[in-house]
């Protein structure tokens, strides 16, 4: 088998680092997925609570009492946070399977040494 060529080794290094880049994408997409779930079910959890009913709340590294309302506004902004993080990082996931599926067919017409392969810039 012939040698590949240094843009060839170029071109699979970058297609290396554009899956490292997606895997933690994804990996970041996950946790914030959970945790809107998380915030979601306590919502849901509070619902039915009357108003006067004693919650806590973790600020730092102590638990305090607060109202309801407070608790469910914290909860419904940190959803809405986490939603808006997720929505960029679908942005970039995206982004980056388009890269990732382009450096991929290049690659594979590089080393099936098709002339007039497209290259990466």
């Amino acid at each position: 088998m012939n040698q590949i060529s240094p843009k060839v080794q170029n071109q699979i290094a970058m297609l290396q680092q554009v899956q490292q880049q997606l895997q933690t994408i994804l990996t970041q997409k996950a946790q914030y997925e959970m945790a809107a779930r998380e915030a979601k079910r306590a919502q849901e959890e509070i619902k039915d609570l009357s108003d006067d009913a004693a919650m806590y709340m973790s600020v730092g590294s102590v638990m305090m009492q607060k109202k309801k309302d407070v608790v469910n506004s914290k909860l419904a902004e940190k959803v809405e946070t986490l939603e808006l993080r997720i929505k960029s990082l679908e942005k970039q996931e995206k982004m980056l399977q388009g890269k990732f599926e382009q450096l991929q067919a290049q690659i594979k017409a590089a080393l099936e040494g098709k002339p007039g392969a497209p290259t990466v810039a």
